[in-house]
């Protein structure tokens, strides 16, 4: 499987496995940011494993054996992409005064997993 895209609007070429691996970076540096409290620091640990995971799951599907693995793998990202979701809305909760990055990180989970969901249809 390729993870070559081609963006609608430019015929520019983009790697699909950027975009989870820039989500999971961000998403370290966002949680290192975070205060060291008792609330926090389950909530970060729980983020950072989902968003983390969502690239690895990602290069897993790009090196799948079979279309049915493919599937499978990319389902699991799409699972860790909208598990992301929830927990930027907990970090948002207990971190109200970080609730517009919250949201940035909220909506690139989302995205990602608008785009594993139109993958899994497609294939």
């Amino acid at each position: 499987m390729s993870n070559q895209a081609q963006n609608p609007n430019t015929s520019k070429k983009y790697d699909l496995a950027e975009r989870p691996a820039k989500f999971g970076e961000s998403s370290i540096l966002f949680a290192q940011s975070l205060p060291d409290n008792s609330v926090n620091r389950p909530l970060v640990n729980q983020f950072v494993r989902s968003a983390t995971s969502t690239g690895a799951n990602y290069m897993e599907a790009d090196g799948a054996e079979s279309k049915k693995d493919f599937r499978h793998k990319i389902g699991i990202c799409k699972k860790e992409s909208k598990e992301s979701m929830h927990w930027t809305h907990m970090l948002a909760v207990a971190n109200p005064s970080r609730k517009e990055e919250c949201r940035v990180s909220w909506k690139e989970a989302h995205e990602l997993a608008l785009i594993f969901s139109a993958i899994i249809n497609k294939s």
